[in-house]
């Protein structure tokens, strides 16, 4: 009821929001902008619905191989369904973090534990961090070399705040994931606090089960940390995945006639930048963070409004379209129930 009400809110929160970015975006220039986009070409658009697929495909992967570890009748299939839901909740909650909870849950109906689902899941959020990381230093490297960026000083603090940011949930995800003493410590604190609140009522018992727990979980994250393997051709798929995600832009860019603003390299490194803002933006999906970050980044080579109406289309592709996917996804599976 709880969790209901407060994705009702978040989804509120997240229409009023996109209003505001649409009313200032159309604002000074509505027929222009709409002009543009209605003038765009439809098959470099359906090339940048595609690149999002494979974003989907790309990001189903790592997820696959860490539950067939575990389990092995678990298919594809259903990691992808899992990959699309997923865009759901993240979509409709803050920092995106209504995604995981539900991958514990779908995991469990899946027939994997909850101490193994939680370390895949952790595991699987690793994993895609270190590829968003390494794309952001690679941006970063990239942009101090040949000076892409030079009129954005108050974006590039918040640049080297996300990268340090998703540096330090790397560094606190792997000490979740390997240090029983860390977590044992956190979960008797709460309980405590919750046993003086009188929410816990039976503090010794609640303790043990939670330490039992956490050893279930230690142990499924070092038996999926030990196929190196595994885990460097999982950072991969995430890499390719974003790199599929960061060339939208170019895209929804030629699909308006423009091929020489900019280069898929200069994508790819706008793209890493925006995204990097965009993880500590604490509303759902980003939103208002993202848009300005990508008229700001992105104005340095296109303006006016086809700006406009490349920054619209872009977040409908990357953003709204995933949602869509992720809803029709869910309503389909309490339909076959």
């Amino acid at each position: 009821m709880i969790s209901n009400m407060k994705k009702k809110s978040n989804i509120i929160i997240l229409i009023i929001i996109t209003l505001i970015v649409l009313y200032f975006s159309l604002k000074d220039n509505f027929s222009a902008i709409v002009n543009q986009i209605f003038k765009m070409n439809i098959w470099y658009l359906l090339i940048a619905f595609i690149l999002v697929i494979l974003f989907w495909i790309f990001r189903s992967y790592p997820m696959y191989t860490f539950c067939k570890k575990v389990n092995n009748d678990f298919k594809y299939r259903e990691s992808f369904q899992l990959t699309l839901r997923t865009q759901f909740f993240n979509a409709v909650t803050p920092f995106s973090t209504g995604g995981q909870p539900y991958q514990i849950y779908y995991l469990k109906k899946s027939k994997i534990d909850y101490a193994s689902s939680t370390g895949i899941v952790v595991e699987n959020f690793i994993v895609y961090q270190i590829a968003l990381v390494i794309l952001g230093l690679i941006s970063l490297i990239t942009n101090k070399i040949f000076s892409i960026f030079t009129k954005v000083p108050i974006l590039s603090k918040l640049i080297a705040i996300g990268f340090i940011m998703n540096t330090i949930v790397i560094v606190i995800m792997f000490m979740l994931a390997f240090s029983t003493k860390i977590n044992k410590y956190l979960i008797n604190l709460a309980i405590k606090f919750l046993t003086k609140l009188h929410i816990v009522k039976d503090e010794d018992k609640k303790i043990k089960e939670w330490q039992e727990y956490i050893d279930r979980f230690h142990k499924s994250s070092i038996s999926l940390m030990k196929d190196k393997k595994m885990f460097i051709s999982n950072i991969l798929y995430n890499f390719l995945a974003l790199c599929c995600m960061y060339l939208v832009p170019l895209f929804v860019m030629y699909s308006m006639g423009d091929f020489d603003s900019f280069t898929p390299g200069i994508a790819i490194v706008t793209s890493a930048y925006i995204l990097i803002i965009g993880s500590f933006v604490p509303i759902p999906g980003g939103s208002g963070g993202l848009e300005y970050g990508f008229v700001q980044f992105y104005g340095n080579f296109v303006t006016g409004s086809k700006l406009s109406a490349m920054m619209l289309v872009w977040r409908f592709i990357t953003y709204y379209f995933g949602m869509i996917v992720g809803a029709i996804s869910l309503n389909m599976r309490r339909v076959r129930k």
